[in-house]
Parts: C-alpha cells; structure tokens; sequence
C-alpha cells in the first residue's frame, strides 16, 4: 500500500511540474516569437513619442541603478548589523522578521506607501519616488543575504582576525565580507533582477514620460510601466512594441538570474 501511494504522489508530482514547464515554455516561445518579429533597429533610435523604446530602456535602467546605490548599502550595513552585533537578539529577530515580510509584501503596496509619503507630499510624480520605491523593495532581499552569507563564515576566521589585534570592524571588511563576497554578490544581482522588472510600485510614483528626459523630478520614463499601456492599446504598432520591451526586459532577467546561478555554482565548486 505504501509503496502505491509513493509511486502515485511521484506520478502526481511529476505530473505538476511538467504542467508548470510546459506553462513557461508556452509564455517563452509566445513572448519570443512576437517580441524578436517587432525588434527593429529604430525602437532602439527613437523614443516612445516616435515610436521606439529609447528613452524607456534608458529610463528602467536609471531607476534601477538609482535603487542599487540606495538599497544595497543600507541592506548590507541591517546585515552586517544583525549578524555581527546584535548577538541574537529579540530584536534582531524581530527585524528579520519584519525583513521576511518585506520581501514576500505585493509590489503595489510598497508603491502606495511611497505614493503617499513621497508623491502626494509634492503633488506629482517623480523618477525619484520611482527609484526609491524599488530601492525598498530592494532592501529586505540585500538584508537577508547578507545576513545569510555573513552567518556561513566559520567563527574561526573571526577568532583569527581578533587574535592578531585587528579591530572588529577591520575583521569584518577584511576578512569575514570577502569571505562571503560571493554570496553577497549573487543576493545582489538577483534582487537587481527582481527590481528591473517591476510594474506596480512605478505605477504610482515615476509614471512614464514619452520622451528622452535625465530629470528625475519629473515624470520619468519607465519601460514596464509602458509595456502594461502599449499593451491595451488598439493600435497594433504599438502593441508590438511592447512584445518587443517586453522581450527584451525578460532576456535581460534571464541572463541575470542565470549569471547568479552561475557564480554560485562557481563558488560550491
């Protein structure tokens, strides 16, 4: 009886997982075949208002990089806090707590926060309201990695470096982060690639500017918040170039998340 039932839940869950490949390779393909038929060499010349994706793949990126140099610092340093001086406590458990939430909360509500703290305030959207959002999202996956990576140096390098009189901040930097660099690394660059692709939060706070613009207290421009308005539009132009956003944006993930894999899998070896 047992045995059946084992070989029943295998069946049953092979099953399910080549349902949900199947569901993805149909997503790829569709995406793939639509997207690299509306690639063009002018949607990379021009900008939105003539039709071209310029202005939108500059855009996405700036936020992006906007939200890097504002998360990962302050999720590297929550990291370094929680694993190095808060010795366990309540309320370093708390916080990774409060981190784990942040990281599975829905992308619209962190929008909406920034909205109203950071939008309303001011009376209109900015790419500032836009790169802090994703920075916020940013942060709670930099925190647990770091703190994760940080918790597998062996506590013999630590002793190390304090019995050669290194202060603890220079054993830290020195030694026990480029000991868990790596790992770091690849925490990064995957929040980076959950980042760059989101919709929601931008939604709310940057908008989407139809031309070439480098001025953050304004409108910005935003390739995924484009994508989701060429898409309902009835133009068919203009449905195609969002395939082609579209597509680009999701190699460009890929590829990420694949570098990632790729340097962790580097590093078990």
């Amino acid at each position: 009886m047992r045995l059946l039932i084992n070989k029943l839940v295998l069946i049953l869950s092979t099953l399910a997982a080549l349902l949900g490949i199947g569901f993805l390779f149909w997503i790829l393909i569709t995406l793939s075949i639509k997207g690299i038929s509306a690639i063009n060499l002018h949607i990379f010349t021009a900008d939105l208002v003539d039709n071209g994706l310029r202005n939108l793949l500059f855009g996405q990126f700036v936020l992006a990089l906007i939200a890097v140099v504002i998360g990962v610092p302050i999720g590297m340093i929550a990291g370094i806090y929680l694993q190095e001086y808060s010795y366990n406590s309540k309320y370093a458990q708390f916080i990774r707590n409060l981190s784990d939430v942040m990281m599975s909360a829905p992308s619209i509500v962190i929008g909406t926060f920034v909205y109203a703290i950071v939008v309303n305030p001011i009376g209109h959207v900015s790419g500032w309201a836009g790169a802090i959002a994703l920075a916020i999202m940013m942060i709670p996956i930099v925190v647990r990695t770091t703190d994760d990576m940080l918790g597998l140096v062996p506590t013999e390098l630590r002793e190390a470096g304090v019995a050669i009189g290194a202060p603890k901040y220079k054993v830290i930097f020195n030694i026990i982060i480029k000991a868990a660099k790596v790992g770091i690394m690849t925490g990064i660059l995957l929040a980076f690639a959950r980042i760059i692709g989101e919709t929601a939060p931008l939604l709310f706070t940057s908008g989407n500017s139809e031309f070439w613009t480098t001025d953050l207290n304004n409108e910005f421009p935003s390739l995924t918040v484009a994508i989701y308005n060429l898409a309902t539009m009835p133009n068919e132009e203009l449905v195609n170039i969002a395939w082609a956003g579209a597509f680009l944006l999701t190699m460009f993930v890929l590829i990420i998340n694949l570098l990632g894999r790729f340097i962790t899998k580097e590093k078990t070896k």
